[in-house]
């Protein structure tokens, strides 16, 4: 049983000088004159000024590497899982550079994906790294649709086949992160009137929408009115839905000579089956993946959102397992800051018995993947099952970007003014078993499945326990029945953790 700080540079400066050095995610340095504030200033923007405290979350890399995160780039730490000694600054070999990224990215034992937040031309590049390696490529961009500044990204979810890319009001504020003191919403600003939008993008291209929703219009929505053949390209004109042309070269759709034969011969029998060969020879013809995964994107506007943390997402498919919307789950706080202000440390020390947490849900997006132009959001259970309360989630890893049934997360015993319970939700029945212990405040519950197991939640649910007398202790339920298996207490007091991971001894 072991606890360790990790050794960045903000905690050693801090130490060393008994105040606070850096910009951290809700605090600013407090400078001695307006020359030092002029000098944070111009470090602000080389990021030499922001903290690398790696306080949010952690994550096992696919090559076995254990590695602390936040919202900086510069705040990514290795540390040792057996003896959790800081061990080296995470850098990365690539050139992309940038301040910010998400704070949890997705991690499997293929991939690692995150997105990283364009600042100053508003959008957000999705990036893989392979497995053993420290290099970042981009695999496409996400340009804002509202403004006038990138969403806050502090999660995004995924499925098998695309990444979803959340566009939150509470958008990224250059002015109150160059406040000397910090604001209710630190270095955000909530923009209701720059609406909430969710991107879908393929994983294997990076596309998002304009080509490939024109050719969903012309194969779903269209009457071809009719095709030419030139010694160049093939030009086709389609009315009704999306009227318009498009011209492929022949260098993307094949053969000249072989087509013109094959539309003699009957080979091809109608103008509407010629398109789809057209289509899909210029996409294999560019390298792209032509399976109908492929074709299905969106980029809609979704009802106004807050959230910190997304569940999980899924494809969902009709009768014949055509792709024809995603499902998106969240944390949610019903559009509504007023959890960031609240969770200050003087509010949470002050508290006087009141009920003051804000409320929260399972917030459930159903994304559309047939050109409309907007998604709904809606509460995927009813709230009180878990309290009103809802954050610091996790599922079966098992079953990350697939249809699924449990998740497991703080929830709220009222009165509270912080997440106080932990909570198994059941997606299917719309219910929850929670567990309580007053005046106890649980870390996020992290699921750890049985080897060899065939349910989706036939394992343990670890969290770590800050109790009411200071001290700490490792809890453990049954994943299924919710039930308390055992606790270890700690020999020493436990101060609140955020996101934990767990990383198998062998």
């Amino acid at each position: 049983m072991g606890h360790r700080q990790i050794e960045s540079d903000a905690y050693k400066a801090a130490k060393k000088s008994n105040k606070l050095c850096y910009r951290e995610f809700s605090e600013v340095p407090k400078h001695d004159n307006f020359l030092a504030y002029i000098g944070d200033l111009a470090n602000l923007f080389s990021g030499a000024s922001l903290t690398d405290n790696a306080n949010t979350g952690v994550v096992k890399l696919a090559d076995g590497r254990v590695v602390c995160l936040t919202e900086t780039i510069k705040g990514s730490i290795v540390i040792d899982p057996n003896t959790l000694d800081t061990l080296e600054k995470f850098e990365y070999s690539d050139s992309w550079g940038g301040l910010i990224h998400s704070a949890h990215p997705i991690v499997t034992d293929s991939e690692f994906l995150t997105l990283l937040p364009d600042l100053l031309n508003p959008g957000y590049m999705v990036a893989r790294m392979d497995p053993g390696t420290n290099e970042r490529k981009v695999i496409g961009r996400v340009d804002c649709r509202g403004g006038p500044s990138p969403g806050w990204v502090h999660s995004f979810p995924v499925t098998e086949h695309y990444v979803i890319v959340p566009e939150m009001p509470l958008r990224y504020c250059a002015k109150n992160l160059l406040k000397a003191e910090p604001t209710p919403l630190y270095k955000f600003r909530w923009c209701p009137e720059s609406k909430g939008f969710m991107h879908v993008m393929c994983k294997a291209s990076g596309k998002i929408v304009s080509y490939l929703l024109w050719q969903l219009f012309i194969l779903e929505n269209s009457v071809i009115s009719y095709f030419k053949i030139c010694r160049k390209c093939v030009e086709i004109h389609v009315s009704d839905a999306f009227p318009t042309k498009k011209r492929f070269p022949w260098k993307y759709v094949g053969n000249f000579q072989t087509f013109s034969n094959e539309i003699v011969d009957h080979v091809i029998p109608t103008p509407q089956a010629a398109v789809q060969r057209i289509v899909k020879q210029s996409f294999k013809g560019r390298g792209y993946d032509t399976s109908p995964n492929f074709q299905k994107v969106a980029s809609v506007e979704v009802p106004l959102f807050v959230t910190f943390h997304f569940i999980n997402a899924y494809e969902e498919k009709d009768e014949e397992g055509r792709i024809i919307g995603v499902i998106a789950d969240c944390c949610e706080h019903y559009a509504d800051t007023t959890i960031l202000d609240n969770l200050r440390l003087q509010n949470l020390r002050s508290w006087g018995g009141e009920d003051v947490l804000p409320d929260a849900r399972v917030g459930r997006f159903r994304i559309p993947l047939d050109g409309s132009e907007k998604g709904e959001l809606y509460a995927a259970l009813n709230p009180d099952e878990h309290g009103r309360g809802m954050d610091m989630c996790s599922i079966n890893p098992n079953f990350l970007g697939k249809q699924y049934r449990y998740a497991y997360a703080c929830g709220a015993q009222r009165p509270c003014n912080f997440p106080n319970t932990l909570t198994k939700i059941d997606l299917v029945e719309g219910t929850a078993k929670n567990w309580y212990d007053e005046g106890a405040v649980p870390s996020e519950p992290y699921f750890v499945a049985r080897p060899g197991a065939t349910e989706e939640d036939d394992g343990v649910v670890i969290s770590m326990i800050s109790d009411k007398n200071g001290e700490g202790y490792a809890l453990i339920l049954d994943g299924t029945t919710f039930e308390e298996i055992a606790r270890a207490k700690f020999p020493y007091g436990l101060p609140y953790g955020l996101h934990g991971c767990w990383v198998p001894k062998n």
